[in-house]
């Protein structure tokens, strides 16, 4: 065929014996991409990880993992004392390598696309020579880092910046990452900011609009790129199939021909693990035993009437590695018997990875019955009856054992029918697909015969030759050349267990010396190994071989296998000619083989192809420099009898052009026919018609595709560069498996990975293909070699194949998913890293280097001004968004007075005996109550106590220091008795003073308190030892303990002269980290209570149950104030009771028959785990009470109650209401029954459900509208939606519009903006010490830029948005939902958006299994995760791929740090709200004790 090539031939050259001496020119490329920067000394951050991670294995307790050539289907050796490589080990002089690498000398004109030979020793230490660097006295390690990354660079280390000649000082103390063993993470970080400022690849334009805004970034064809310029390719015929004379019409013909004629000639010798032949199976065995067989199978099975299998079933193989004379008496006996043997693994446990597809391979079959070997059935799996169980996925089987002793003796007139090779299925091949599913390729029996007769004319085969075999038996090139064509030509076939060259990698070398074998059957991963192994053994003598087979020769990194084994054993006899790689695929069986010649003049064919040019699909030479090559070998010549074209990979099959690489098409007799049973599939690869650019066909028979990725070159040699299944299609350029794996081999594997144990594939992200590497570290690398190497790797892979990797994973020594002969079983590893159950021990993301499509980042547009904003609302019809509550209403008898001080002595005297407050303990029981004359006299006692022991003035600040409870009540009003403001503090954990105590003094110390009060055991701890190590206790004011109170009555209750003096001062620590005080009047406190009274229609015959904190905003004034306003009857329940007795609050409500209870978000998720967990619990015996079975013994019942409220001051928790309502529903709550209420610091509550009105609604809003301040709704399910519950019904007296957070304009109906507020129970503004009047004009005076600006609003820092719904309020309106989004000071501005934590928090807790809490924010436009582990410490890695994964596709935001804790780490303040502020602070400062910490590049 002649080929059109300008630059084609160019790549190809001869390869002389010299040249292979210097093969390894990818090794070189790798090591000179590394070398290129390793003047940037830019140090990548290295993860941090808890010691109880870094588990450091001892080496005599450990036993080297099933090493392998990195085939997916190929285990490989690993060899014992001298098998395995050492440091002083190599042919070839280290020295010389290296300081060939110093100084630059190889520049050799081959290249090979794989690593070192582990024989030659080569390069192994190459990259630590280029990546360690003398500089004066001290070896300083640093981190060789991609391509484009920035040029001047300084160390960062620990915070500070050192120049190079810093470096040189030898005290400085470092590890090999660059940073100090002492570094804080804030230099760390800074590290990561750093790297992440270099200059990217260039980003992609914008091809799309995502729905309506977020524009995903396409791939928009490089107008560079190059393109295939050569004419059409013809189709390239193989050399005629010359039929012999003497060729037998079978393959069973044969067979009884040789066993007839040559019953003594060997057919088949195995050996045991010592080397030594275990069994001589000669042809007359071979005959006689299958006969044997094939009577057995067609007549003892069953019975005469319904035999269980007849000639054309399909029957299962079932033999183990190392017994292929069974397995080959069996195979044959069912050719004989014209059954269809599948031979396949053996299932080694009920859940072996492959084993359950290869079972689904065996039930589409219809196999019923599997032939194994006496050892193998022994070895199986029995259940305690003896009986073989099914293994999961399989269909039922008979399990039939074939050795002789066991079959009946075929009676002599019995003979089995040989035929003429026909159209019937001879045998079923199985074959595993990228996506770990099994099928099984069709092998007729004359597709059969013809592939025996074309392998033995292109090999050359003669009678009675001796082959060795190291393959698998059962399939592919082990099959066909030592089972099939073997007899064929009665060959004698030595057969190497892959046990033995476990043991001892140069058995097969040693038996081509015994034998004086002729040909030999390996993979490249047995050369290697046997160079490893192979020291200076003397006798040694290859000159007997003819042919060396490379099963694997079409894989890129065989040819310095290849060359490597040529180099060393050349001296031994070996001739170059020898060495035959072939290419086959299970579909195509044999697609080319390169001819042994008896010339050794005429050299194989070499190509060094441009690996920038081939991610193109386009052969080019590499014109720039040597970096970036992939050298590939000729696979030989087409097969006798075949015609072969290479097709385009996509779309309809068009011929490709000369210069283009193509999926290599066969047109044979001697191909697979099908896929069984998938007609579908079979059509697409068996029956394929390539077209030529005109549209005419090429030929008028069928092409299988044969799943290879090559072309035609000079003289029809044909060479491949990839496979099908091992292409990643990455940002549009296409991207192979095996040379990103050779590659990384390249970069000194054999120190920190091992060689064979290297898996790549891609997942998908973000809508295009990422890469991810994942390797078996060896034990005896430390964490800091283990990191370099895989930042070596990075930048390795980014030189070369100019792509990024997405991540790097190391996991630890034999934990990867095998296939039956040892090598990766990639689908299934694929599917553990996807699942979060691959374990890994080091993890390495490059999310910022390889996400390129992400939306533009939103440039703010100039604001429009707030009139036209109100101008265009109104001419399309949207009304300003705007609401109110009801009237407050006519005046009762109570409302009259002014301030709660004088209710309460109004209800002392008309009501003195009514209960107002009722305390429970944890076991339930009443603690405490109060009546209303109680509360009234033990408030004077207060007062005389403040005014006579504290002598205190009338405007005086005091703070109470109290537990939950009726003391603090007390304390409350004798406080307003005396005219004094108080302040209530949550008091200091005993066991957690050094933390907690601060912020009390914190409190005390702001508001300006004259007096502390509190009980006689917090007095003792606010003086102890351990507060005086937290504080100073000496500047504490004067503390007053209520246990022990005067007798005496005041001689006049303090009335305010005016309404709107300061009734109480309410604190609180906001979720950002900031302490508040807000001012509140007693006109607004008044206002307030009769507010919440007539919302929720409290009456001095209700009662309520609360289950808050007393200490501020709403839960306050429930707790303290509504009781004596209202008159109803409070029962308090202390939330911190919950957490010894769980189910407390439930028993309440329900035991007295509560209709109104009010609790936290943390009290409902406490019962919701509580009870959730606790179901579990009953199944087995625990002293623990169980929630479930107090609830079920006193008959709980929840069907009165009307209204359960959260309090809270955030965007409602959707998920855990709705839990909890699913959970309790059975015990008659009522799923409307729950709702949560809104408020904030400038207005403690300004929604509430209450009794009446319409159910709180929920809408479903687009989540990316939302970013960019949109309100967009969305049907429910829909992609990116977001539920959204109201946040209950606008409390009379209340009005809200929505703002312009930024113009103060106001908005339209569902527009998102900033709430404001204006209601007669506003704060009055902030208490300072600096009274920063600014900040309080602003939130508690702000005026509408445009239309009402006359009212006074405040602001409440929270966004949110109006929506008029259908509904009708008791008024007979239609009813306005306030739906509340987030806090303005909370959101996280990212890329322009403007991002809520919560969501990205819901997203990543949905990630694992294992994630129980969340917690995110940011750090120098980093977005820091913080995630909680409920698992074991191995887990923590899992988690960093799948955090930043999610975040990616629902977020479209890269993460920089992902940090790993334990339970409980992340702080959540009493209202059950996340401190993420705190969080940020203890991260920055090194204090949280994480597991792990990752970095993403």
């Amino acid at each position: 065929m002649e080929i059109e090539s300008r630059d084609l031939n160019s790549c190809f050259y001869a390869c002389d014996h010299n040249s292979i001496i210097h093969n390894n020119v990818h090794t070189e490329a790798v090591q000179a991409a590394l070398a290129k920067h390793k003047e940037r000394k830019m140090a990548v951050p290295m993860p941090s990880k808890r010691r109880s991670l870094v588990v450091q294995t001892s080496m005599d307790a450990y036993t080297p993992p099933d090493t392998s050539s990195g085939s997916e289907d190929e285990g490989s050796v690993q060899g014992d004392s001298q098998g395995t490589p050492t440091s002083s080990q190599g042919s070839i002089n280290m020295e010389h390598w290296i300081s060939q690498a110093i100084h630059g000398s190889t520049t050799s004109t081959t290249s090979s696309s794989s690593t070192q030979s582990g024989g030659s020793g080569a390069a192994h230490r190459l990259a630590d020579v280029m990546a360690q660097t003398h500089i004066g006295e001290c070896l300083v390690c640093v981190f060789l880092i991609p391509s484009q990354w920035s040029q001047s660079v300084t160390a960062v280390l620990c915070g500070c910046s050192f120049s190079c000649d810093v470096l040189q000082s030898a005290h400085l103390c470092f590890c090999f990452s660059g940073v100090p063993v002492s570094s804080r993470v804030s230099a760390k970080i800074q590290q990561l900011v750093n790297t992440l400022k270099r200059p990217k690849r260039p980003p992609l334009r914008e091809f799309f609009v995502d729905d309506f805004e977020e524009l995903l970034e396409v791939q928009q064809p490089d107008p560079n790129q190059p393109k295939p310029e050569g004419a059409q390719m013809l189709a390239m015929r193989g050399e005629q199939l010359g039929v012999v004379t003497n060729w037998p019409p079978s393959l069973e013909a044969a067979l009884q021909r040789w066993g007839t004629i040559s019953p003594k000639a060997p057919c088949l010798t195995t050996m045991d693990t010592n080397g030594k032949p275990l069994y001589i199976l000669t042809y007359g065995k071979l005959w006689t035993r299958s006969m044997k067989v094939a009577y057995n199978i067609l007549h003892k099975l069953g019975t005469k009437q319904e035999p269980m299998v007849r000639p054309g079933d399909r029957v299962a193989l079932v033999f183990p590695n190392n017994d292929p004379a069974a397995s080959m008496v069996a195979f044959y006996g069912c050719l004989l018997a014209e059954v269809v043997p599948v031979p396949i693994e053996v299932p080694l446990t009920r859940k072996d990875a492959g084993s359950q597809q290869i079972g689904f391979l065996l039930g589409s079959c219809g196999v019923t019955v599997a032939l194994t070997s006496d050892a193998c059935h022994k070895g199986l799996p029995k259940s305690p009856t003896g009986e073989i169980p099914q293994f999961k996925g399989w269909p039922k089987l008979l399990w039939f054992v074939t050795e002789s002793k066991h079959l009946s003796k075929p009676p002599r007139d019995w003979f089995p029918h040989i035929k003429d090779a026909n159209n019937d299925t001879a045998y079923i091949e199985y074959k595993t697909c990228k996506d770990g599913s099994v099928l099984g390729v069709t092998v007729t029996r004359i597709a059969l015969l013809t592939h025996c007769q074309a392998l033995t004319q292109a090999c050359g085969y003669t009678e009675a030759e001796t082959i060795v075999n190291v393959l698998d038996f059962k399939k592919d090139v082990g099959l066909w050349h030592g089972i099939l064509t073997s007899v064929m030509n009665m060959m004698h076939v030595i057969s190497i267990p892959y046990s033995l060259m476990k043991v001892n990698p140069l058995s097969w070398i040693q038996k081509v010396c015994q034998y004086k074998a002729k040909v030999a059957c390996v993979k490249s991963r047995d050369m290697h190994w046997a160079l490893v192994a192979h020291r200076d053994q003397r006798d040694i003598n290859l000159s007997s071989l003819r042919m060396l087979i490379v099963a694997d020769g079409a894989n890129p990194w065989s040819i310095s296998s290849c060359d490597a084994f040529l180099n060393v054993f050349q001296s031994k006899g070996l001739r170059q000619e020898v060495i035959c790689p072939c290419a086959s695929s299970p579909e195509a069986l044999t697609v080319a083989i390169r001819r042994p010649t008896d010339d050794s003049n005429q050299p194989p064919g070499r190509g060094v192809l441009s690996m920038h040019g081939l991610t193109y699909g386009v052969i080019r030479v590499d014109s720039e420099e040597k970096l970036s090559v992939l050298t590939v070998q000729d696979v030989g010549l087409v097969m006798p009898g075949a015609i072969m074209c290479s097709v385009k990979p996509d779309g309809i099959p068009q011929l490709c052009r000369t210069d283009e690489i193509g999926e290599l098409c066969v047109c044979a007799i001697a191909t697979g026919t099908s896929y069984y049973g998938l007609s579908g599939m079979t059509k697409n690869t068996f029956e394929v018609f390539p077209v030529m650019s005109s549209g005419a066909p090429v030929s008028e028979y069928p092409f299988v595709r044969t799943g290879l990725l090559g072309f035609v070159g000079p003289g029809g040699l044909v060479f491949v560069v990839g496979k099908m299944d091992g292409l990643m299609v990455v940002s549009g350029r296409r991207h192979n498996a095996d040379d990103i794996v050779a590659t990384a081999l390249a970069v000194e594997p054999m120190k920190f990975v091992y060689r064979g144990r290297i898996a790549v594939f891609s997942v998908t992200v973000l809508h295009d293909e990422r890469i991810v590497i994942v390797a078996e570290q060896r034990p005896d690398s430390t964490e800091e070699d283990s990191f370099q190497w895989m930042s070596r790797v990075l930048q390795a892979i980014d030189s070369i194949h100019q792509v990024g990797v997405y991540c790097l994973a190391l996991v630890p020594a034999n934990t990867l998913p095998k296939t039956p002969l040892g090598g990766i079983h990639l689908s299934e590893t694929k599917q553990l890293f996807l699942e979060g159950s691959l374990h890994p021990c080091n993890v390495l993301m490059c999310p910022h280097t390889c996400v390129t499509n992400l939306p533009k980042p939103r440039q703010k547009q100039p604001e429009i001004g707030p009139a036209s904003v109100m101008v265009g609302n109104l001419v399309s019809g949207k009304r300003i968004a705007q609401a109110s509550g009801r009237d407050l209403g006519q005046i009762e008898d109570n409302d009259q007075f002014l301030f709660l001080s004088e209710v309460l002595q109004w209800r002392a005297q008309t009501t003195p005996d009514h209960v107002l407050y009722t305390l429970l303990n944890c076991r339930g029981t009443i603690a405490n109550s109060l009546t209303c004359v109680q509360l009234h006299k033990r408030a004077e006692k207060i007062a005389v106590m403040l005014m006579e022991r504290g002598r205190l003035q009338d405007g005086d600040h005091v703070a109470l220091v109290y537990p939950p409870g009726i003391d603090l009540i007390a304390a409350f009003y004798g406080c307003l008795y005396a005219g004094c403001v108080p302040i209530t503090v949550r008091p200091p954990h005993p066991q957690n003073i050094a933390t907690t105590l601060p912020t009390v003094k914190m409190i005390v110390e702001v508001s300006r308190s004259a007096c502390l009060m509190t009980t006689q055991l917090i007095c003792k701890l606010l003086r102890s030892r351990e507060a005086a190590a937290a504080v100073d206790v000496r500047a504490w004011p004067p503390i007053l303990d209520t246990d022990d109170l005067p007798k005496k009555r005041p001689a006049q209750i303090y009335k305010p002269s005016n309404p709107d003096t300061l009734a109480y001062l309410d604190f609180s620590v906001s979720t950002t980290g900031m302490l508040a005080g807000v001012k509140m009047s007693h006109a607004a406190t008044s206002a307030f209570c009769r507010s919440i009274k007539l919302q929720c229609e409290l009456y001095p015959s209700r009662e309520v149950a609360i289950c808050l904190d007393p200490y501020c905003g709403l839960g306050f004034v429930l707790w303290c104030l509504c009781s004596v306003y209202s008159g109803h009857q409070s029962i308090l329940i202390p939330p911190s009771e919950l957490e010894t007795n769980p189910a407390l609050w439930l028993l309440a409500v329900s035991q007295y028959k509560v209709r109104d209870t009010f609790c936290s978000y943390s009290v409902m998720e406490l019962c919701t785990k509580g009870l959730g967990s606790q179901t579990e619990s009953l199944k087995v015996s625990s002293p623990l009470p169980h929630l479930y079975s107090q609830i079920c013994a006193r008959g709980l019942d929840l069907s009165r109650v009307r209204t359960c409220v959260v309090v809270a001051e955030e965007r409602p928790r959707i998920a855990l209401t709705q839990s909890f309502s699913k959970l309790f529903k059975d015990l008659g709550l009522h799923p409307r029954a729950v709702s949560t209420s809104f408020g904030c610091r400038v207005n403690l509550a300004i929604c509430l459900q209450g009794t009446s009105g319409p159910d709180p609604t929920t809408v479903y809003v687009d989540m990316r509208a939302l970013r960019h301040d949109r309100v967009r709704l969305v049907e429910r399910g829909s992609p990116h939606s977001l539920p959204l519950m109201e946040s209950g019904k606008i409390l009379p007296g209340v009005r809200i519009i929505i703002a312009n957070p930024e113009t103060k304009g106001p908005l339209g109906d569902s527009h998102l903006g900033e709430i404001w507020v204006h209601s007669a129970h506003n704060a009055s503004g902030y208490f300072t010490i600096y009274g920063d009047e600014s900040l309080q004009s602003d939130h508690f005076n702000s005026r509408l830029s445009f239309g009402d600006t006359q009212t006074v609003w405040a602001r409440t820092g929270y966004l949110g948005f109006l929506r008029r719904t259908e509904l009708t309020d008791a008024n007979g309106e239609r009813h306005d939902a306030l739906y509340v989004v987030g806090a303005l000071d909370e959101a996280m501005e990212l890329r322009g958006m403007r991002y809520h934590p919560i969501d990205i928090e819901t997203s990543v807790i949905r990630a694992h299994k294992s994630v129980t809490e969340c917690a995110v924010f940011t750090w120098t436009n980093l977005l820091v995760v913080v995630v909680e582990l409920d698992g074991s410490e191995q887990e923590a890695l899992d988690l960093v791929p799948l955090v930043t994964n999610v975040v990616l596709e629902e977020h479209y935001l890269v993460v920089g740090v992902v940090v790993v804790v334990d339970i409980g780490v992340i702080p959540i303040n009493s209202r059950g709200e996340k401190q993420r502020m705190h969080l940020r602070d203890g991260f920055l400062a090194d204090q949280l004790d994480p597991i792990y910490v990752a970095y993403n590049m």
